[in-house]
Parts: C-alpha cells; sequence; structure tokens
C-alpha cells in the first residue's frame, strides 16, 4: 500500500496489489491524522514460508532458486530472510537476477546447470507483470515454482502462497464506506489485512510428477487453501 500527502494536507491513497513497499508519511499507525490512513497485506514476511512450503511439496528438491528482482526496494530483505530459511532447513539456495523479460528467460536457462528442483518467485511488481512469461518458463523447464498471488495458479502455476487481496478490498470498501459516512480518515488505524491463502493448481503437479502431500492437506484449514475451478477436487 502506497499512501502519499501533499503539504496542503489533501490526500491521494491506492492499494497497491502487487507488493509496493508501504511508504507512509506519518508517526502513528494507530492515528495517522490529517487525511490518511489505508490497508496494508502482508507480503515480503512471506518469503520463508514460501520456501517451507515449496519444500514440502517437492522435498527431493535439495537446490532451490530464488529469483529476485535486483532493482527492488526490498531484495536485500527477501534475500536476507530467505538465506536464513535455507540455512536452518539445510538446502542450498541460488540467487537469480533479472529485471527485463530477457533476464527472465535467462535465469530460468541457468536453472538446469545450478541442478535447481524448484524456484522460489519473489515478491516483486515487476514479475507480477510478467505473469504469464513466469508461467510458461517454469511449463517449459518443468521446474515446481511458488509464486506470490493467486493469479499464478490460475494461470498455470504450480502454488501460490500470499495475501486474499478478495478480504483486503472488502476492508478498503469498508473504510471508504465509513469515510463517506463522515468518520475521519486520520481517526482511522492503518490497518494490516493478515488474511493469506494458499492455492495448488492440481493439474500442474499432476503435469510434475507431483502430489500435494498429506502434510499440507492435513493443514488446510489454517493455510486457507482454496480450490482454482476443478484443480482442487481433493479439497472439500
Amino acid at each position: 500500500m502506497r499512501l502519499i500527502r501533499d503539504p496542503d494536507n489533501r490526500i491521494s491513497s491506492k492499494q497497491a496489489r502487487r507488493g509496493e513497499v508501504c511508504a507512509l508519511p506519518c508517526r502513528n499507525l494507530s492515528r495517522p491524522g490529517g487525511n490518511l490512513t489505508g490497508i496494508s497485506t502482508l507480503n515480503i514476511e512471506l518469503h520463508p514460508k514460501r520456501l517451507e512450503l515449496l519444500a514440502e511439496l517437492v522435498p527431493q528438491a535439495r537446490v532451490i532458486a530464488l529469483l529476485v528482482n535486483p532493482t527492488g526496494p526490498q531484495t536485500e530483505r527477501i534475500i536476507r530472510q530467505a538465506q536464513e530459511t535455507a540455512r536452518a532447513m539445510r538446502l542450498q539456495l541460488y540467487m537469480l537476477e533479472a529485471s527485463t523479460e530477457t533476464a527472465i528467460d535467462a535465469a530460468f536457462a541457468s536453472l538446469a546447470q545450478l541442478h535447481a528442483g524448484a524456484l522460489v518467485s519473489s515478491s516483486d511488481p515487476f514479475f507480477t507483470s510478467r505473469r504469464e512469461q513466469l508461467v510458461a518458463l517454469a511449463a517449459r523447464h518443468a521446474v515446481p515454482a511458488i509464486y506470490q498471488w493467486r493469479e499464478f495458479t490460475e494461470a498455470g502455476g504450480l502454488i501460490s502462497y500470499g495475501p486474499s487481496l478478495s478480504v483486503a478490498y472488502r476492508e478498503v470498501g469498508i473504510y471508504a464506506g465509513r469515510i463517506l459516512k463522515g468518520e475521519k480518515p486520520g481517526d482511522l488505524p492503518v490497518q494490516q489485512s493478515v488474511k493469506v491463502e494458499m492455492v495448488v493448481n492440481l493439474n500442474t503437479g499432476r503435469s510434475l510428477g507431483l502430489a500435494v502431500p498429506q502434510s499440507l492437506l492435513a493443514r488446510r484449514r489454517c493455510l486457507r487453501v482454496r480450490p482454482v475451478a476443478d484443480f482442487m477436487r481433493c479439497m472439500p
């Protein structure tokens, strides 16, 4: 989420569904003051969990690649979190950098040489804009990959774990309604939407020779495993 306030205390705000950095020009998120408020979503914090889920879904993969955008403002933090998680899980983690379409192609082409058995696509607006390219390359190179948004799995990606955008948008609508009824934005705390969901495309899993392990299915309620069309027939 990015919220911007100009010197005249007017506000331009938007909810960023594509992993933008939260830049809030206020000192107190519980009472932001002026005309500033909004909804933020969990995102960067979820990279360690994505790595854990991918390793659980593809246990034979002991070498995993992390695709990052070297120009992203949160890239260093993402890498640091992933490296700490990989060390704890005794996984070998390779960083693949890409900030152009050509660089994405090259990153996937290097997977075989690295003997990487799976890939984590980091949260970055550029990668979201190249969703179709990422999913197509993962299929072409037969590499299991985990993504940020459920739109990736709907496009044919294997698995996603990230914020529930429908819940976040609903919360934004509630705030908008309260403001239209007369409440002051500055009196409404900046809230973080903590609802996350895991979505698995079983068709893609079958094409890769994978099956969703029972260890994941047993935790489907707390992980909010959601069906994509008829892909999750094993789910209630």
